[in-house]
């Protein structure tokens, strides 16, 4: 999620206008609606002042905003909260262990992402097991979706091809 979807996800759970906010991070009035449509809409990126004062206002941390840099420890987790707005998962703790739930029962989770989750699943399963090789498990997450056998995936064309084609088909009705 952008920083401008974030900031609009935020600025509503917050019951806030965008007019409201605008004002309350210092725009004038009668631009204060239209400036932060244009930081939400992503037609412009807020800099860094601008992001503390967002944040400020809406009482949340700069990192919230931001798109997370996912090698830092803070970013990661400001990711999977991210991940939680968007898809509706949730953390778990069971003794020593904590879990990302992601609840396939969700009207907010894409019955497509359950079904690539549920096949990451089924592989980590398999690992663990010894039923592959940790070779084979890297192979088909960092080739997937291309070794993935838990779903049909189509190849799309290019644009030139699909380009060609409609002009043929075009010609042929003709």
């Amino acid at each position: 999620m952008a920083i401008g979807e974030r900031i609009r996800f935020i600025r509503n759970l917050r019951g806030m206008t965008q007019k409201w906010l605008g004002q309350a991070v210092g725009f004038p009035q009668k631009t204060a609606d239209i400036r932060m449509a244009q930081y939400e809409s992503g037609s412009r990126t807020p800099k860094e002042d601008l992001v503390k004062a967002l944040a400020n206002v809406l009482e949340v941390s700069p990192l919230a905003l931001r798109i997370p840099d996912i090698d830092s420890d803070l970013g990661f987790i400001h990711t999977l909260f991210a991940v939680e707005d968007i898809y509706g998962v949730r953390a778990e703790k069971q003794g020593d262990e904590v879990h990302i739930v992601f609840d396939g029962s969700k009207r907010t989770l894409d019955e497509s992402i359950f079904k690539m989750l549920s096949a990451w699943a089924d592989q980590s399963d398999k690992l663990r097991k010894g039923e592959i090789s940790k070779d084979q498990y890297d192979r088909w997450r960092y080739t997937f979706p291309a070794e993935d056998t838990t779903q049909l995936w189509a190849k799309v064309p290019s644009q030139e091809l699909s380009d060609m084609l409609v002009d043929a088909f075009k010609k042929k009705l003709k």
